[in-house]
């Protein structure tokens, strides 16, 4: 497979366009960003972490029935990814009060929801990814009233698939975010990556609020040991999947 060119570069991966039109390369980056880009770092190591903890639970979720973008990782810090038109819509799941949650509604953190939230945030930020009503959503035409509901269940989906399969690795799934994104043949696809960047990861075993914290949170609050939580869930992802075959 010969690489051609940059086709996009974000604040995590770099996409490249290969011979096949069909298949991009995502190449996931150290580069660590906060608050809409607005904090910048580096974690070391985390891109090959990332790509890593995000093909296994790509694999594992194709196991479950849902299609995603992944095809395979050539390299410990590349993912080969079918190409997909990303619908420009943040999918946040949510199954205990922590974040933009808490800040929004006065919730107190660590609060377990009766039933896992959906959100849906328009993914732009020069307006700051601002959380949508569904009727503003069909209003800006971002998607049609079928996509919103497939993916409003297969959000559920993969959360309920995921929350277990965290639990195995001794870490409660607090929240996540999703991107879906359209194939050629217009067949809806879970894209982009998930991974301690993406998610919200408490270790289980842990009461105390700063060091239960295993994901990119580490990084936003400056709580240090960013490095180590990452390949802390590495690690127990690898002994989850091992375990499993």
């Amino acid at each position: 497979m010969s690489v051609h060119s940059k086709l996009y570069e974000g604040k995590a991966k770099i996409l490249y366009t290969t011979d096949d039109p069909e298949v991009l390369l995502a190449d996931f980056k150290d580069d660590a960003t906060a608050f809409n880009a607005q904090k910048r770092g580096t974690i070391l190591g985390k891109g090959q972490i990332n790509c890593s903890i995000s093909s296994q639970l790509f694999k594992q979720l194709e196991a479950h029935g849902i299609k995603t973008h992944f095809i395979d990782s050539p390299s410990p810090n590349q993912m080969r990814v079918r190409s997909v038109k990303i619908l420009p819509l943040e999918v946040v799941v949510r199954n205990i009060a922590a974040g933009s949650l808490c800040q929004q509604t006065g919730l107190p953190v660590g609060k377990l929801l009766k039933q896992p939230l959906v959100e849906f945030y328009y993914k732009n930020d020069q307006l700051g990814d601002p959380l949508l009503t569904r009727d503003r959503l069909l209003l800006m035409e971002l998607a049609t009233p079928e996509q919103v509901d497939a993916i409003t269940n297969l959000a559920l989906q993969i959360n309920q698939f995921l929350s277990g399969f965290w639990q195995q690795c001794g870490i409660t799934l607090v929240d996540f975010k999703l991107e879906f994104g359209l194939d050629s043949q217009q067949q809806l696809l879970l894209a982009d990556e998930i991974s301690p960047d993406t998610c919200r990861l408490w270790n289980t075993a842990e009461a105390d609020p700063n060091r239960r914290v295993m994901d990119k949170d580490r990084f936003r609050r400056d709580l240090g040991n960013v490095e180590d939580a990452y390949q802390e869930v590495l690690q127990r992802v690898l002994q989850a999947v091992e375990s499993k075959n």
